[in-house]
């Protein structure tokens, strides 16, 4: 069995949910090829590298190189904020380490170029964290389009509504600054971008539109004073395939009353499928080949059943347990580990990561100028 020592930068929301993958990862799958064990912690503060590495039981450090650059340590786990990204990378693809990297895969395009030039020279295994291709319904939706299923694709609709900024009073945190590398394009549009840029295969142009919708904020430092926003809270664009099948894909940080309702709906000349807000257990296929007549046939939405129908070795949770959003997580860090132990390539790769990047560049050079851009 091979031991892969894992150092993580970054424990905060994300850092914790991909620890906790690391350590339910024996608990799921029933394997012997591997066994993963975060050793090192790496936090921007003293005290809370402490309290990170108290709860792993890994050892504590604030200065990444004590990870990138460490020969004891086999892959490295970026969960730091985005614009905090680039520095590690380019040290850990440099000392050959396995490279587990939270979306999007960095600030802004030209650091995404640096490590496209990198990558040129590296040999490791690396993956992005695009935890939504990872769950049953996904899965079984590439499926479905790949054995052709839909037929040709005539029309999408993807969104990824969320409501964390919807009250004005919310701080302004490195999420909300463009500045550190946020907004919701990259934040939630990375994510339903990728999701469906892996379903269609890829797009052609598209034309978007953003909002700033409180051009002030309450200051995280001093919630009495108010500080300018420089990052959009809302997205919408229209997306053209390259067989002219148009769509819409849409992210929020504003839409009230959602929580977090990643969605699509793919109509193609055979059939469609759909994925609803909020309901992860379920892949809706509409087969548009059974018969419609007598009073509607065969005719009609199917609701399959994906639940956490996960081929082997998952063991763990039963296949019709509610699917979690931490599962979805799990099987995502669980195919980059089984990746590296193989040595085989992991999908998807951080050139996905620098795809989606430009593609969020993209995303705001149109919606500065109201143009169609190419991709």
């Amino acid at each position: 069995m091979k031991k892969i020592k894992i150092g993580l930068l970054g424990f905060g929301y994300i850092g914790r949910a991909h620890a906790s993958a690391v350590r339910d990862i024996p608990i799921y799958y029933d394997q012997q090829e591997f066994r993963a064990e975060i050793t090192h912690v790496c936090t921007a503060r003293k005290e809370t590298a402490e309290k990170a590495a108290s709860i792993l039981g890994a050892v504590p450090v604030t200065d990444f190189r004590a990870i990138t650059e460490n020969p004891d340590i086999d892959a490295v786990d970026i969960a730091s904020p985005n614009d905090k990204h680039l520095a590690p990378l380019l040290s850990a693809l440099a000392n050959g380490k396995h490279i587990y990297c939270d979306k999007p895969l960095c600030a802004n395009e030209k650091e995404a170029m640096q490590v496209a030039e990198a990558l040129k020279s590296y040999s490791g295994t690396s993956q992005m964290t695009f935890q939504y291709r990872f769950f049953p319904a996904s899965i079984r939706a590439k499926q479905l389009i790949e054995e052709g299923r839909l037929g040709d694709i005539l029309e999408f609709h993807g969104a990824f509504p969320h409501s964390g900024s919807a009250d004005p009073k919310t701080p302004l945190k490195w999420k909300l600054s463009g500045a550190a590398g946020g907004g919701v394009a990259a934040d939630l549009g990375s994510h339903i971008f990728d999701l469906l840029d892996w379903l269609l295969g890829g797009f052609d142009s598209l034309s978007a539109a953003t909002r700033i919708v409180y051009p002030e904020r309450p200051s995280p430092d001093d919630p009495g004073k108010m500080v300018p926003v420089d990052a959009e809270d809302s997205l919408v664009t229209l997306v053209r395939l390259k067989n002219g099948a148009l769509g819409t894909v849409s992210a929020s940080k504003v839409a009230t009353g959602t929580e977090d309702g990643i969605t699509f709906t793919i109509h193609g000349t055979k059939g469609a499928i759909m994925l609803k807000p909020m309901d992860l257990d379920r892949l809706y296929f509409y087969d548009n080949t059974a018969p419609g007549a007598p009073f509607g046939g065969l005719r009609g939405w199917t609701a399959i059943d994906c639940g956490q129908r996960f081929e082997k070795p998952a063991v763990f949770p039963a296949s019709k347990a509610v699917t979690g959003w931490v599962r979805g997580h799990i099987h995502c860090y669980y195919s980059f580990l089984h990746a590296a132990a193989a040595g085989i390539p992991a999908d998807p790769p951080l050139e996905q990561g620098v795809r989606i990047q430009n593609l969020l560049a993209k995303i705001k050079n149109s919606a500065a100028d109201g143009s169609w851009v190419r991709l």
